[in-house]
């Protein structure tokens, strides 16, 4: 095994998929976010609703991860985790938020930005009870989410000891400290590979109840 990287200089593809204008494009950007995202269902890429979401602390530190959309409507988008994840804290602190899809096969990538609120709480037990019954389970065991726990058989130990406890419990309740979050969008972009570097980039930005769109330098 090496301890240096290779040259990664020479390392590139170029970008034959396809180009985006401005005339191929939906007017709204939703729908043409769900025109791009159906279009990546059918090509049965790996998890397609696969997205980083990315959020700072109220001192501007910023923290990315990756989450799954769970639902996408006019309304916002829908991921769901632990209140008191980290994600959970930085937007108690700060409800802006911005999410983003690669689709590598497709030379495609979509940026989300807007504003994070908590989804109805019956919109959450709803959700929980569609999950699988061990899902269940660990939401309840893995909290305070990102905390530190000392081997991962104390965590096998506290997964299989609430399964056994839980054994006769036909219906489990959602923690109180789980839910749902949805982003708000307000502005949108979209981003097509092409060759020798000019990508094609287009930008939806909301003004008051319309939207603009322009096209982005690469």
């Amino acid at each position: 095994m090496t301890d240096t990287i290779k040259d990664l200089s020479e390392l590139r593809l170029s970008y034959e998929q396809g180009e985006l204008t401005e005339n191929q494009v939906s007017q709204d950007p939703h729908q043409q976010f769900l025109n791009w995202f159906n279009f990546a269902l059918e090509a049965q890429l790996h998890e397609p609703y696969a997205m980083s979401l990315a959020t700072a602390d109220r001192e501007g530190h910023p923290h990315v991860r990756t989450v799954l959309l769970r639902g996408a409507t006019e309304r916002g988008y829908d991921f769901y985790t632990n209140y008191d994840s980290q994600k959970g804290l930085d937007l108690a602190e700060n409800a802006f938020a911005e999410i983003l899809f690669y689709w590598p096969s497709l030379e495609r990538q979509v940026r989300i930005h807007g504003q994070v609120i908590k989804i109805s709480e019956q919109e959450s037990v709803d959700y929980y009870h569609k999950r699988p019954r061990d899902s269940q389970i660990a939401a309840h065991v893995s909290t305070p989410q990102s905390g530190t726990i000392e081997s991962r058989e104390k965590l096998q130990q506290k997964f299989e000891h609430l399964s056994e406890a839980l054994q006769q419990q036909q219906t489990l309740d959602k923690p109180n400290f789980w839910g749902g979050y949805r982003l708000q969008a307000t502005s949108y972009e979209f981003w097509q590979g092409r060759p020798n570097r000019l990508h094609d980039r287009l930008q939806y930005i909301k003004q008051g109840t319309t939207w603009v769109l322009q096209r982005l330098m690469p």
